[in-house]
């Protein structure tokens, strides 16, 4: 037997005898039927792009923590959405973004908020006191309780992972 027979064979043993539990214990957590269902799939489609299978000991636990990550991934993009569309709720028509618009803004957005996830506290809070309240890296050291020199370590830290972002994209 070969290493991608095995592999498929493992994946199916672990979809057979976990995949009914997952979609029970979401279920519980969700109260909704159809979206546990579609959790517990994506969850086993997530495995199965990753390319690693848990070990038998590990896999209720493993499976449990990628649906986690799915569904409070899910929580964020409609948290994004819900405060992108009340935001342009009151445009005039004309100004209103097409909606291949918004998709593109709303993949961005939600995008941008998995990045500034991502960051330490500190170079996240540096970033976004310099760009959102204009603060000079000083006064954002004397917020932060840190050297101007830590600012600017955070500061380039921060401006990488927005290059990053660029070009994954």
């Amino acid at each position: 037997m070969d290493a991608a027979t095995d592999g498929n064979d493992s994946l199916h043993r672990l979809y057979r005898d976990n995949h009914g539990w997952l979609q029970g214990w979401l279920r519980k957590r969700l109260g909704d039927r159809e979206h546990a269902a579609d959790v517990a799939q994506d969850t086993f489609l997530r495995l199965l792009v990753s390319g690693r299978l848990p070990g038998p000991l590990e896999s209720r636990r493993y499976l449990t923590q990628i649906a986690r990550n799915l569904v409070i991934d899910q929580w964020r993009r409609l948290r994004i959405e819900r405060a992108y569309l009340e935001s342009v709720a009151h445009l005039p028509e004309p100004e209103s973004p097409s909606l291949e618009t918004r998709a593109l803004i709303l993949e961005t957005l939600t995008q941008i908020d998995a990045m500034l996830d991502r960051m330490p506290d500190n170079v996240r809070q540096a970033f976004l006191l310099s760009q959102f309240e204009g603060l000079s890296y000083a006064q954002i050291a004397e917020r932060l309780g840190v050297t101007v020199s830590s600012v600017q370590k955070y500061m380039t830290r921060a401006i990488l992972a927005c290059y990053q972002l660029v070009y994954e994209s």
